[in-house]
Formats: C-alpha cells, sequence, structure tokens
C-alpha cells in the first residue's frame, strides 16, 4: 500500500523548534518531489518547502525562509521539515505529500500522494 506517514507535530512555544517527518512505505522516494503543504483554519492550503529527489533543489515560501529547512534520508525513505524559531502564525495542520518530477513543484493539485496531516500549534 503507498503510503504517507506524518509524525513530530506538537505544541510549542514561540522561538521553539520542532521537526516534522514524512515517511513514504510502499514506494521509495526516489524520482519523486516531496513537498510540505499547511493549512491554518480558514484559511488556504499553501505550500510550505518543497524537496526533489531527482535534481536535490529545494524551495520555501518566503514566509519561512531563514527558519525552516528540508531534507532527505535516503536509508530512512524520509523527508524531514526542521522547522527553527516557530511563530504563531506557522499554526496549521501540515501535510506532506509526493509526487513523480524531474524537479520542484509548488501546486498541490500536482501531487499524487497525500500524508494525513500532523497538527501543528505555536503559542505561549
Amino acid at each position: 500500500q503507498l503510503q504517507l506517514v506524518e509524525s513530530g507535530g506538537g505544541l510549542v512555544q514561540p522561538g521553539g523548534s520542532l521537526r516534522l517527518s514524512c515517511a513514504a512505505t510502499g514506494f521509495t522516494l526516489d524520482y519523486h518531489v516531496i513537498g510540505w503543504f499547511r493549512q491554518a483554519p480558514g484559511k488556504e492550503r499553501e505550500g510550505v518547502s518543497v524537496f526533489s529527489s531527482t535534481d536535490g533543489k529545494t524551495w520555501y515560501t518566503d514566509s519561512v525562509k531563514g527558519r525552516f529547512t528540508i531534507s532527505r534520508d535516503s536509508a530512512k525513505n524520509t523527508v524531514y521539515l526542521q522547522m527553527n524559531n516557530l511563530k504563531p502564525e506557522d499554526t496549521a495542520v501540515y501535510y506532506c505529500a509526493a509526487t513523480l518530477a524531474w524537479t520542484v513543484v509548488t501546486s498541490a493539485d500536482e501531487y499524487k500522494y497525500w500524508g494525513q496531516g500532523t497538527q501543528v500549534t505555536v503559542s505561549s
């Protein structure tokens, strides 16, 4: 069964850190682009960061540049999103998604596989 499973969400104070994990089962992330998206209550889903296993390129939305880092562990078939200096506006459900592609893809509509989501809450 082809599946993406996110973990690592939780409650953290402003300025804190979390590391989200996206583990793929049933398929390899080779030649896939893996994206992290988030959706806050009452807001549209937005792209946060993308990693291309094919060409190694990455993409970050402006609001997280310098704070978030996306990476991949090939041996574990897992992609991580390290989130530092978290802000209340980062509060959302975070989803990982994957699709076959040659380079980064930022449109959610182009992703084939989706995880179930993990809640991130940044609050004091």
